[in-house]
């Protein structure tokens, strides 16, 4: 991410209380037949949040604010906890080095890309995993997880360098496992709270937006 990208978590409590999920733009043409054209616009998804639902008292309102005013408004990106998609397996399932897999050696390769795919087969969708979480990156090679000595990943860009010693072998497969954050922004610059609506249980809009790498 670029110098406008802080590597900031946002408040936990309020992200995990919130609403959103991953968005995508399809255009579609209806033919004089009644038959459809359809077309997606986005190669990939892109997620959208309301951290609003999150907020249930005025501390919590406080840290958003203060929050929000660091950040500069839409200015500077930073981390968001997606409660649902977090991780490189289901939410309930321990992290793993076998979850997901990164690509194959070839004896000269040793920097790979962390990635999570959804669904299988030729309709599976890959997505970059570009914030994971610090010390919470498993990996494997050809079945073997590697000692800490042998492989670093780069929080910041979730790339992964395996030591030259376990550098893979031709045909050797590259697994990892992982939690993540997602790259956000805030989606407005006017973040406006009616407080008479507030201590009457109205939820005040918070709208996030992921950052595409």
């Amino acid at each position: 991410m670029p110098a406008d990208f802080h590597e900031v978590l946002f408040p936990l409590d309020v992200a995990l209380r919130g609403s959103g999920g991953p968005v995508r733009l399809t255009e579609i043409v209806t033919l004089a037949s009644g038959r459809e054209h359809r077309n997606s616009r986005w190669a990939d998804s892109r997620r959208r949040y309301d951290a609003g639902f999150g907020i249930r008292s005025l501390d919590a309102l406080h840290a958003v604010l203060s929050f929000f005013e660091e950040r500069r408004g839409r200015l500077y990106g930073f981390r968001y906890r997606d409660r649902v998609d977090c991780r490189s397996g289901p939410p309930g399932r321990a992290i793993g080095p076998g979850d997901q897999i990164l690509g194959t050696g070839d004896g000269q390769t040793a920097i790979f890309a962390l990635a999570k795919t959804y669904g299988a087969g030729p309709s599976a969708y890959r997505r970059v995993i570009a914030k994971p979480v610090a010390g919470s990156v498993r990996v494997a090679v050809a079945g073997r997880e590697l000692t800490p000595a042998e492989f670093a990943c780069d929080p910041a860009t979730g790339l992964v360098t395996v030591a030259g010693g376990a550098v893979p072998g031709p045909g050797a497969a590259v697994t990892a496992g992982f939690a993540f954050d997602v790259p956000v922004r805030f989606d407005t610059d006017d973040l406006t709270v009616n407080f008479e609506a507030f201590t009457a249980g109205e939820i005040p809009k918070v709208p996030l937006v992921e950052i595409v790498p």
